[in-house]
């Protein structure tokens, strides 16, 4: 049988800017993992997952039609992931087999509640990685994320795949997204062998090296969050402000651009400083663009951290899930930690997952 995993992430700085071909992100990779399992079967496969039952699937109405939508739905990543690796085996000469996929996954909570770790993006990278290997196909970090990407993408149809780059990467990486508009006109032209074997343009990703003294905490509010909603929700809403979206891409971009260079220079109050500029930046988009990020579970959390001698922020595209801590390990965490108990606010004990190579 063969096996494969791919880690979970939470976003440190740099949200929905990032999903702007170019702008800057800084995303950590986290020791939660999903796992996929594949042997080889005869007559029918079948796809089989304790956690992703799926019972609920959300829909909208296009005029008469009901149009139900699928970016939710952990299934449909992975039937992507499949359906584009196959595709790319396909290329390769390879002749396609029936076999039977397990999931299993550490990305969400006992009850079945998403953390905002980035599940979608973890078992579409699993799902890949174990293909590969199944179908005995060359890759790389690179190929394995653009695969990933291309096969997120065409589910979720937005975002900035930065997700996808952690699970892949692992550990704390600068994430900047590609040209998504390209791609999509490449996937019409050109056939995916090519297109995943040449650049892609404004993609970066890099390694970074954190602080030896910084110490990063989890908290969870235990309201799950669509990302690809509130994605939707602000890309609306910055259409008819444009002049204070500008803003807020230049403030983001140099924000990151200072925080990078904190961690260039192992300087934690230099993180500390840009951390808590972030989440301004983030407040002002959430205030013109009328969407809610930072929810007030979201807000408690942040402000018992900051007020324990912490930087804090709420982390990913927000409106629930995590917030992210950044505080010098040698400073006790003790009371900030009751005080999030005191207040329904989880402490997840994760810590941070770096990736030696696609064996792991």
């Amino acid at each position: 049988m063969i096996t494969a995993k791919a880690p979970g992430k939470l976003y440190i700085a740099g949200e929905y800017a990032v999903v702007e071909p170019g702008y800057p992100s800084i995303i950590v990779a986290l020791d939660q993992f999903v796992t996929i399992q594949i042997e080889r079967s005869e007559g029918f496969g079948k796809i089989v997952s304790h956690q992703y039952q799926d019972g609920a699937i959300r829909w909208r109405r296009n005029g008469s039609q009901m149009v139900v939508d699928n970016r939710d739905n952990t299934f449909s990543y992975i039937l992507s992931a499949i359906s584009l690796t196959e595709e790319y085996a396909q290329l390769l000469g390879k002749h396609m087999a029936v076999y039977d996929l397990f999931v299993n996954s550490q990305l969400d909570s006992p009850s079945g509640r998403k953390y905002g770790l980035g599940s979608s993006a973890a078992v579409t990278v699993a799902t890949i990685k174990a293909l590969c290997q199944f179908y005995d196909l060359p890759l790389t970090k690179t190929k394995l994320f653009k695969l990933a990407a291309i096969a997120h993408l065409e589910v979720q149809g937005n975002g900035s795949l930065g997700d996808i780059a952690a699970s892949v990467y692992g550990g704390w990486i600068e994430y900047r997204s590609f040209d998504r508009d390209w791609l999509l006109a490449m996937r019409n032209t050109t056939d995916l062998a090519a297109i995943i074997n040449q650049p892609w343009p404004e993609l970066k990703i890099t390694e970074l090296t954190p602080p030896t003294d910084l110490k990063l905490i989890i908290g969870w509010t235990g309201t799950p969050a669509s990302t690809s909603h509130l994605v939707d929700k602000v890309t609306i809403k910055k259409t008819s402000n444009q002049k204070a979206y500008l803003k807020f891409l230049a403030a983001s971009k140099q924000c990151i651009e200072d925080l990078l260079v904190g961690f260039a220079n192992g300087k934690i109050s230099q993180i500390e400083t840009g951390i808590k500029e972030n989440r301004r930046i983030l407040n002002s988009l959430a205030e013109f663009t009328q969407v809610q990020i930072e929810t007030p579970m979201l807000k408690q959390m942040c402000d018992i951290a900051v007020n324990n001698g912490a930087a804090a922020k709420s982390s990913g595209a927000g409106g629930g899930d995590c917030g992210i801590v950044i505080i010098n390990r040698n400073l006790t965490t003790d009371n900030l930690i009751n005080e999030w108990r005191e207040n329904d606010i989880t402490p997840l004990p994760l810590t941070v997952h770096e990736i030696n190579d696609l064996s792991f």
